[in-house]
């Protein structure tokens, strides 16, 4: 998928709640190289705690040291302040956090929240909101997740149905209320009396020649309709509710900021847009955006509580239990949610999170069941009940499945990995609208004559996964049978004319979907890829299925069938190798693993066919991986040049710290002294560059590391100094006492911004342990040292940058800049 680095959402995923962040003010002190001073766990140097030397130089030099100023706040004051109360700046739009400084900011707030209960009552009932509101967090996010659902779910049908007909005594209503609502107690094949099609209601006879032409133009201008609403809905108000979303989701939960692409109007249009894209007939489903819909609910509910809201590494939290949540909505798996945010979408999943993501996915699941938008007594989206057990040799064709699973996900990957990358560098691209327009027309002029590519994905994924029985008027169930009882033993038969038909039909119909779904994923239209690729597998595992069925019929003599099938009873139940083939090729787009067991046994409701599912997964994704490593949504996160590195990859190079650090080859490197620069040439410094932040060293010939101080800390301080009148000859002191005689304005006291214990390596690291650094410790930055020295810095960034050039030899072609 592509995304927009557009920023025109109103609501930010960062500026929701405060636009500013604070550092913690704790109470733990820590020997620094110039005397005792109060320090945070994170490094900062709070102003409070330093020596009354650092406050007031008067009796040292003559002058007062001027203490760097935030927005409110006097330059020259020493303020006691609340740890969430200290303004500090935001991170940047398409910047990583820094997840061991937001985890120590609230390690302190903690504290001091602990430490403050014995003031008063009101401190005492502070403590317990601060200690259930991440439960009550995740309980709304729950509640609400799964309302949107519901909503989705039952707007989502009755728009589907809206293809086909209308129902004149309740428009509202989509084509089963409808004939609910009749007083009728049978009705033939799919027409009731309340229910009109589209030719009826212009006139003409539903069978005749007139009325397919009407039916099919009907098909064809609603579905283009819906498609260009979604479209035009999208660009024009919400750039960022388009694709699935899980890659972009994976990336900020691994610390990337996206401004916007989880905020209310991203929820709103992705909401409504995926409703319209799903009824226009485009061979997308809507699971994978509920995804992105649940974790934007999660990122506004948030900022309800400001120990989320105002911590971004601590937001990922409740972030995760929305991811949990959405896939507990899209399938009626609470479960297999938690599983899926644990093994496909989280980065940072401590144990308190798998409790909450657990509870979140309960609830949302409680929820849809109480609207019970599909309007039957199971809680899962496609139910299933097979008679018969699966038999001990049928492992050898589930198996033959997942690896048929694994070939098709590799190749739908690559295929559509290309086309995206000719959209993004290609004046295709400039035309999303065009596109959009242009797929919905082939499709909908393609799949209409197929009657099995004309119904909606769910429908038909529910038509393939259930057996046939004997009220059963398809093609597929045109078996030569003959039903005395009702309640009788399904008896072997042969396939008639029909169910050849219907195989033929069904081969047309994969690849068909196997085609357009290449060119559907990755457009400006929220598209999530779960149903497509279920449709795929079912397809593919149903045909298989019903030619092993024949094979037991024609061959009852071979000693796989004669020993365990029955003689006059059918052993082998095709809509079984549906279930098995939905799961194979999802598992080969994918790569999931536990997981999608998980979710396709809650989707079915089968837990008995465990086996197979499993056998199939496994199969699929070892074929998957040998033919090309990635999953669709990691190839989309490096397509798109995300700053994502993935814990599940091995790393076997030999390279050094000193081969991926910045700058090399003797390129000066920004750094700031720490007595000996002034106010306008740090400022300078800040306007000739872009850097995060800069390394503090003793001196500019000597480069001994004193510390680190970021960027948007530093702004701050310098504004709020300006305003206080400070003047740019100022000097920047990040120590306690400037050195020698200092005759100019008074100094800025900058110590307090600095963090004085910043992560550091030697050059002699291998690259293997820097990559583990970053992965367990989510490392914004590091710096490279030699024997104290300061050699350079290694970003996320610089170290994707390396593996990409190890992979291609060719840095030029590397998306991260």
């Amino acid at each position: 998928m592509e995304t927009d680095p557009l920023k025109t959402d109103t609501m930010s995923y960062d500026s929701l709640g405060s636009s500013q962040q604070s550092p913690e003010r704790g109470a733990s002190r820590r020997r620094s190289e110039d005397g005792l001073a109060g320090m945070s766990t994170d490094g900062t140097v709070l102003e409070h705690a330093l020596p009354e030397s650092d406050r007031g130089l008067a009796q040292h030099h003559g002058h007062h040291v001027l203490f760097a100023g935030f927005p409110g706040v006097p330059g020259n004051a020493s303020v006691e302040m609340e740890p969430e109360g200290e303004p500090f700046g935001q991170y940047d739009d398409f910047h990583t956090i820094d997840w061991q400084r937001d985890l120590a900011r609230d390690r302190m707030r903690h504290r001091y929240i602990v430490k403050k209960r014995q003031t008063g009552f009101f401190d005492l009932v502070r403590q317990f909101h601060d200690a259930w509101s991440g439960w009550l967090c995740v309980l709304l996010v729950g509640i609400v997740a799964g309302g949107v659902a519901g909503v989705i779910d039952i707007g989502a049908r009755w728009m589907e149905d809206m293809r086909f007909g209308i129902c004149p005594e309740a428009f509202w209503l989509n084509k089963d209320q409808c004939c609910w609502s009749s007083n009728e107690t049978f009705f033939e094949g799919d027409n009731c009396s309340q229910w009109y099609s589209w030719p009826e209601v212009l006139g003409a006879q539903h069978d005749s020649a007139g009325g397919y032409v009407l039916a099919y133009l009907c098909y064809v201008v609603w579905a283009l309709l819906l498609g260009l609403l979604a479209v035009r809905l999208v660009r024009t108000f919400a750039p960022y509710a388009c694709g699935s979303g899980i890659p972009e989701i994976k990336t900020i939960l691994s610390g990337f900021i996206i401004r916007g692409y989880l905020g209310k109007w991203t929820l709103l249009i992705k909401s409504v847009c995926m409703m319209l894209a799903v009824s226009a007939g485009l061979s997308l489903g809507k699971e994978g955006p509920l995804v992105h819909v649940a974790c934007c609910i999660g990122n506004i509910i948030a900022y309800m509580f400001p120990k989320y809201g105002r911590n971004e590494a601590k937001k990922r939290e409740i972030l995760s239990a929305s991811a949990a949540a959405g896939v507990s909505v899209a399938f009626g798996a609470p479960i297999g949610g938690v599983l899926f945010s644990l093994e496909e979408a989280s980065y940072y999943f401590p144990l308190k999170t798998l409790w909450r993501s657990f509870f979140c996915a309960l609830i949302s699941a409680f929820i849809l069941n109480s609207i019970n938008p599909f309007g039957n007594e199971h809680s899962v989206l496609f139910y299933v009940h097979h008679e018969r057990p699966w038999i001990f040799f049928e492992l050898l064709p589930f198996i033959f499945l997942g690896v048929l699973g694994g070939v098709i996900g590799a190749a739908f990957i690559r295929s559509n990995i290309f086309w995206c990358r000719f959209r993004k560098t290609s004046r295709l691209g400039q035309y999303p609208t065009t596109e959009v327009v242009a797929v919905t027309l082939a499709t909908a002029l393609l799949a209409f004559p197929n009657p099995y590519s004309r119904m909606p994905s769910s429908e038909l994924i529910n038509v393939l996964f259930n057996d046939c029985g004997p009220s059963e008027g398809i093609d597929l169930c045109d078996y030569k049978r003959n039903f005395s009882s009702m309640s009788q033993a399904i008896e072997t038969s042969e396939a008639g004319p029909g169910v050849y038909t219907a195989l033929w039909q069904l081969a047309i119909v994969f690849v068909f979907k196997f085609l357009v779904t290449i060119f559907t994923f990755g457009m400006k239209i929220p598209a999530g890829l779960f149903i497509p690729s279920m449709v795929l597998g079912a397809t593919m595992g149903r045909i298989v299925g019903v030619g092993m069925e024949q094979l037991a019929i024609n061959y009852p003599n071979w000693w796989v069938f004669s020993s365990e099938c029955t003689a006059g009873e059918n052993c082998i139940t095709s809509g079984l190798y549906a279930t098995v083939g939905a799961a194979a090729v999802l598992g080969g787009v994918t790569r999931m693993t536990v997981s999608l067991v998980v979710i396709m046994v809650e989707l079915t409701g089968s837990v008995s066919y465990i086996v197979p599912v499993m056998a199939a997964v496994m199969a699929a994704k070892w074929v998957g991986d040998a033919l090309g490593r990635e999953g669709i949504y990691d190839a989309h996160i490096y397509l798109n040049g995300y700053p994502f590195l993935d814990s599940k990859e091995e790393f076997d190079h030999t390279s050094l710290a000193a081969d991926v650090m910045e700058p090399r080859n003797n390129v000066p490197f920004s750094v700031i002294t720490q007595n000996s620069m002034t106010v306008s040439e740090v400022e300078s410094m800040l306007k000739e560059t872009e850097h995060n932040g800069f390394p503090v060293v003793v001196s500019k010939e000597s480069q001994y590391l004193v510390g680190f101080v970021l960027r948007r800390d530093l702004n701050l301080a310098l504004a709020g100094a300006r305003r206080d009148g400070v003047p740019g000859q100022s000097l920047c002191l990040f120590t306690a006492v400037p050195t020698g005689q200092w005759s100019g304005p008074p100094p800025l006291q900058l110590r307090r911004i600095l963090d004085l214990a910043p992560i550091t390596i030697t050059d002699q690291t291998p690259l293997e342990t820097v990559i583990d650094m970053f992965r367990k410790l989510g490392l914004r930055q590091t710096l490279v040292t030699h024997n104290g020295r300061l050699l350079g810095i290694i970003t996320k960034k610089d170290v994707l940058r390396h593996l990409k050039h190890l992979e291609v030899e060719d840095l030029e072609q590397v998306p991260f800049h």
